[in-house]
């Protein structure tokens, strides 16, 4: 692997209108938050650098463009909290982890079948998982995790434990069977489970007025007792805080909900597509309201340009010692399967 060097954001690249002031109390959190966004942008980058060096095999779905909401639904949890994920989830690994340098690390080894990834080398892209982190895996059959996050949330009710799932699918999930299974589970024992929609405007390569027949999905919520919201992922603070609402809602008052958090990913649907689908102009659009362009452009109206300069310079550094340490980790071995098959003795499951 190599480290891929890309230029900084800039403050003009973002709609002016969108740049908010920043109250004191949110300009250490946004400045942490900008830091990890960056960070699980560049990791990805790297990956697909990798990937065409054939590097890293099999699938590869990027998050690239849909940090916000990995980071900002991390900041709205409890170390306790649970997230269930689809096969677009090296982003929200990291977060869940804190966007730490072990946990970019964890996820190109992971990615590269390094006995040093975060399963050991033999999930891959789809299937990362880390129980210390309550980071209960990205699952690669469509919709398949809702009634799986279904099925947590129960257990964290049954032995009453002040604790939260939130289930991420993406919008092409939302006509699965296993997606209403899911939603009338949730509402009918009222679970404390919050379910996200990541509606990042494509279900593969097929655009939404192609799949669904009315375009806000969160109305789904009223046939099954939920509460529901639906906004834009641009501004990291407000998915924090919009997402902070559902989920003591469900720990305080096990009200489930649904939310659609309306983004964009700026590559296709994994590595092997090219994304011919969409425009040029469109892309640009997006890039407008980039959550991470925007956190940056707030910042600089704050703090001085030379620390955010730092946290790149920061960022990139701990990118290439990420993409060193997966070069240079030893192959997944064959003794592994054995202990993620069967319990060992004497061992707590929930810390494996």
């Amino acid at each position: 692997m190599e480290t891929v060097t890309t230029s900084a954001p800039s403050q003009e690249a973002v709609h002016p209108a969108l740049v908010k002031p920043l109250a004191d109390a949110d300009v250490p959190v946004l400045r942490d938050a900008y830091r990890q966004m960056l960070f699980i942008r560049r990791i990805e980058e790297a990956a697909a650098k990798a990937y065409g060096q054939g590097k890293i095999g099999g699938f590869l779905h990027l998050v690239i463009g849909q940090e916000s909401i990995c980071v900002g639904a991390a900041l709205a949890l409890r170390p306790t909290d649970y997230m269930v994920t689809s096969y677009r989830e090296h982003g929200h690994f990291m977060a869940k982890a804190g966007s730490s340098l072990e946990s970019g690390k964890a996820v190109l080894a992971e990615l590269a079948a390094k006995d040093t990834g975060c399963v050991r080398g033999l999930g891959g892209s789809m299937h990362m998982f880390s129980a210390a982190h309550r980071f209960l895996g990205g699952y690669g059959i469509v919709g398949a995790q809702a009634p799986l996050a279904a099925g947590v949330a129960f257990g964290s009710k049954y032995q009453n434990l002040p604790e939260v799932t939130l289930c991420f699918l993406g919008d092409g999930a939302v006509n699965q069977g296993a997606f209403f299974e899911g939603l009338s589970l949730a509402g009918l024992w009222k679970l404390p489970i919050v379910f996200i929609v990541e509606n990042n405007q494509y279900s593969m390569g097929t655009p939404l007025e192609r799949t669904l027949a009315h375009p806000d999905i969160t109305l789904r919520a009223s046939g099954f007792a939920m509460q529901r919201d639906r906004f834009v992922s641009d501004d990291i603070l407000e998915v924090r805080d919009r997402i902070s609402a559902a989920v003591e809602r469900a720990r305080t008052e096990f009200v489930p909900s649904l939310l659609e958090i309306e983004t964009y990913r700026y590559r296709g649907h994994s590595m092997s597509d090219p994304g011919n689908y969409r425009t040029k102009e469109e892309i640009e659009r997006w890039k407008k309201r980039d959550s991470i362009e925007l956190a940056r452009a707030r910042l600089l109206k704050v703090l001085p340009e030379a620390e955010i300069v730092a946290i790149d310079d920061q960022v990139r550094e701990w990118v290439a010692e990420a993409v060193r340490f997966a070069d240079q980790s030893p192959p997944a071995q064959e003794s592994s399967i054995w202990n993620t098959v069967y319990a060992q003795p004497g061992t707590d499951p929930r810390r494996m």
